[in-house]
């Protein structure tokens, strides 16, 4: 098979260790199918495909530890609401649930590589299922609180005192009309606040999980090189 060169259209010559460039202009040439070939002799010769490149993060053990520590901080939150003293147990597995994920990830898959970007990448899911099983109890012990026991007056009549006192706060400066005052004593604005307030909480827990994970899987990283 004969090949010519793309600029001057000169034959090239076939022969095994002559020059890249062609002998009459001197031009650079490009032998994609010699290169093809060559790649291909080089590579598997079985026929096999190649194994797939491990994931850095096993996600579904990473899941699974990041629900359990998430449910015993549901369940924590929902007995801290009838025993006082179980309230600082919650909020330090809480604080601490991004460690206790990581502790719990590198027990069942000790060989799993792990450094502050992998800690962070679990600590955003930890984060996540934290909001999502806090929201969950939180609104199915309200619903049991208010229309099964009926033992909700006590927290409406503070959430209403608190909002009186920030409305009486801010007429003194400027009053408002008698339909804006019934506006914000209505319910959908109690609603409002109480989830404008567990979204800001939610807020800092992902990020104060996100930054726990990044620490934990730095210490984890320095511990694993030192030994």
């Amino acid at each position: 098979m004969h090949e010519y060169c793309h600029r001057c259209g000169g034959e090239l010559s076939a022969s095994v260790g002559e020059s890249p460039f062609c002998p009459h202009c001197g031009s650079p040439q490009i032998y994609l199918q010699d290169y093809e070939e060559q790649n291909s002799g080089e590579g598997d010769t079985t026929g096999a495909t190649p194994p797939p490149r491990p994931q850095q993060v096993e996600w579904k053990t990473a899941i699974r530890c990041a629900l359990l520590v998430a449910g015993v901080a549901a369940v924590l939150s929902l007995v801290s609401a009838k025993v006082q003293l179980v309230s600082p147990l919650t909020w330090l597995w809480t604080i601490s649930g991004s460690m206790i994920t990581l502790a719990l990830y590198q027990k069942r898959k000790p060989l799993a590589w792990m450094d502050a970007g992998i800690g962070a990448r679990i600590g955003v899911v930890v984060g996540l299922a934290l909001v999502s099983c806090l929201a969950v109890a939180m609104a199915g012990a309200g619903l049991v609180a208010r229309f099964g026991l009926h033992s909700m007056a006590s927290f409406d009549a503070d959430l209403t005192q608190a909002l009186h006192a920030q409305i009486e706060k801010a007429a003194a400066t400027t009053p408002e009309p008698p339909d804006v005052l019934r506006f914000l004593y209505s319910p959908e604005v109690r609603a409002g606040i109480m989830l404008a307030g567990f979204a800001m909480v939610s807020g800092v827990l992902l990020v104060l999980s996100t930054v726990g994970g990044a620490l934990g899987g730095f210490m984890r990283m320095r511990r694993k090189v030192s030994a």
